[in-house]
C-alpha cells in the first residue's frame, strides 16, 4: 500500500489536485488505507475513472458481491435502522437497479424539472435582494443552500416549518467519515428515518402533484416500489439531491473570486452560462469522490489486477484535471470544448439528478453575475475553510461582502442601458 494524506481532511480538501496529479503520474492505480480506516484501490486517471464507472465487473451491491468475511473487511459499518437504505437505487445492481431507475424516472420527468425554472430564478432573486439590502452574506448558508434545499423540499413537498430541521440532519449524515462519526450522528440518522417514513406515509392514498406521491403511483413491469425501496428513494433524493448542487454553487462562486477576469467575462456575455456551468463542474468537482464499488472478478486496469472481492473508488475531481484529456486543466476556461467531465458520473449510475442540478446552478450563477456586480470575498483568501468529508468537497462558508451604494448604482446604469462594467475586485 502506498502511503496518502488524509484524503478526507478539510487541509487536503482545499487543494487536492497536486496530489492527484502525483497519482496520475506515478500511481493511477493505487492501494491505499483510506481515511475511513479500511482498504481501498483509487483510480485517478480520466480513462480509467471513465471505464471503471460503466463496468459492470465492478458491483455497487457488497450484499451480492462480497462474502460476510470481505464485507467486514471493506463496508463502512451501519447501524440496522439503516439498513433499508441500502435499497436505493445508487448501492444497487442490474437488474435491481435497471428497475428502480425507470421506477423513478416515471416521476422525475425533465418536464417536472423544467416547469421549476421559473420558481429557481425567482427564488435566487429573492435571495441575492435580501443578502443585498444586508451588504454581505455567507454565500454557503444564505444562497447554495437554501436554492437546492427549497427545491427538492418543493418536489418532494416537505413542509416549510419542516426544512430547517431536515437541513441539520443531512449536515451529520453529509459529515460522517468513519465509524465513530456514524455512532454520533445516530440520534439524527433516526430522527431522519422516522421522518422520511411519516412522510411516506401521508403521502399514501394521496392525490398530490408532488415527486413522492408519483413514485408511489410508479410501475414498472407491473411492480411497484416497496416500502424500504420507497424509503431509500425518498432518501436518496432528499440528501443527494441537494448536497451536490450546495458545492456546485459556493465552490463555483470561490472559483469565479479566484479567476476575476472569468467572472467579468460570465457578467458581460451571460449567454456562456451553460458552458460556464459544465466548466465549474469540472473545475471544482463537488463531489471529488465516487462512492464505491467492488469487484466481482480480477480486475485489469492500467497495468495492474485488482483481486476480486476489492473496494475500487475512482476519483472524479482527479480524472476532471487529467492533462491527457483537458488542455491547461488548471485553468477556468468558461467556454471550453469539448469538455468531456465525469462530475455527475457516467455509465448507468449517472447522476439521475443531473438536469436538475444544471437548472439550479444556471439561475444561481445567472443571478449572482447580475445582480452582485462588485461581489468579493470578505475574509482573506487563505482564512477560507473546507469541510472533512470522504466523498464531497465542501465549503464550511463563503463570507462575501456586497458594497451597497455600488451594486445599487450599477443597477441603476443597467436599467439605463450603459454598457458599461465595473471593474473585478482585487482578491
Amino acid at each position: 500500500m502506498i502511503s496518502t494524506p488524509d484524503l478526507a481532511s478539510p487541509r487536503f480538501k482545499a487543494n487536492p489536485f497536486p496530489f492527484y496529479a502525483g497519482l496520475r503520474a506515478l500511481s493511477p492505480v493505487a492501494h491505499v488505507t483510506y481515511c475511513d480506516g479500511k482498504p481501498a484501490w483509487l483510480l485517478s486517471r480520466h480513462a480509467d475513472v471513465a471505464a471503471a464507472l460503466k463496468d459492470p465487473r465492478l458491483g455497487k451491491d457488497p450484499y451480492r458481491v462480497l462474502s460476510r468475511e470481505e464485507r467486514a473487511a471493506q463496508v463502512p459499518w451501519m447501524p440496522w435502522f439503516l439498513r433499508p437504505l441500502t435499497q436505493n437505487m445508487l448501492d444497487q445492481d442490474p437488474p435491481s437497479h435497471t428497475r428502480l431507475r425507470g421506477l423513478v424516472q416515471q416521476a422525475f420527468t425533465p418536464q417536472r424539472i423544467e416547469d421549476l425554472r421559473p420558481r429557481v430564478e425567482a427564488r435566487c432573486a429573492e435571495l441575492l435582494a435580501a443578502a443585498r439590502r444586508r451588504g454581505a452574506m455567507d454565500v454557503v448558508e444564505d444562497f447554495a443552500l437554501p436554492v437546492p434545499l427549497w427545491v427538492i423540499c418543493e418536489l418532494l413537498g416537505v413542509p416549510e416549518a419542516d426544512r430547517r430541521r431536515f437541513r441539520a440532519w443531512t449536515s451529520r449524515l453529509t459529515a460522517i467519515v468513519g465509524t465513530r462519526d456514524m455512532v454520533l450522528a445516530l440520534p439524527h440518522l433516526w430522527a431522519l428515518m422516522r421522518y422520511v417514513r411519516s412522510l411516506a406515509k401521508q403521502r399514501r392514498g394521496a392525490h398530490g402533484d408532488d415527486l413522492i406521491t408519483a413514485l408511489l403511483g410508479a410501475e414498472e413491469a407491473g411492480a411497484r416500489l416497496s416500502e424500504d425501496e420507497l424509503l431509500a428513494m425518498i432518501f436518496l433524493l432528499l440528501v443527494a439531491g441537494h448536497e451536490t448542487t450546495v458545492n456546485l454553487i459556493a465552490n463555483g462562486t470561490l472559483a469565479l473570486l479566484d479567476h476575476p477576469e472569468a467572472l467579468e467575462r460570465l457578467r458581460a456575455e451571460p449567454a456562456l452560462i451553460k458552458p460556464a456551468v459544465e466548466e465549474l463542474l469540472r473545475f471544482t468537482s463537488p463531489v471529488d469522490t465516487a462512492t464505491e464499488r467492488y469487484t466481482t472478478e480480477e480486475y485489469a486496469v492500467s497495468g495492474h489486477v485488482i483481486p476480486r472481492g476489492q473496494r475500487v473508488l475512482a476519483l472524479l475531481a482527479s480524472a476532471n484535471h487529467d492533462e491527457r484529456v483537458f488542455a491547461e486543466p488548471e485553468q477556468l476556461k468558461l467556454d471550453r470544448e469539448p469538455n468531456r467531465h465525469l462530475a455527475l458520473g457516467v455509465g448507468i449510475h449517472y447522476c439521475l439528478g443531473a438536469p436538475l442540478a444544471r437548472l439550479e446552478a444556471q439561475a444561481a450563477f445567472s443571478a449572482l453575475v447580475r445582480e452582485l456586480p462588485d461581489l468579493r470575498l470578505a475574509a482573506p483568501r487563505e482564512a477560507v475553510r473546507w469541510k472533512r468529508s470522504t466523498i464531497l468537497r465542501s465549503l464550511e462558508a463563503l463570507p462575501v461582502e456586497i458594497p451597497r451604494a455600488s451594486s445599487g448604482a450599477s443597477r441603476a446604469a443597467r436599467a439605463a442601458g450603459s454598457a458599461a462594467q465595473p471593474a473585478p475586485p482585487a482578491l
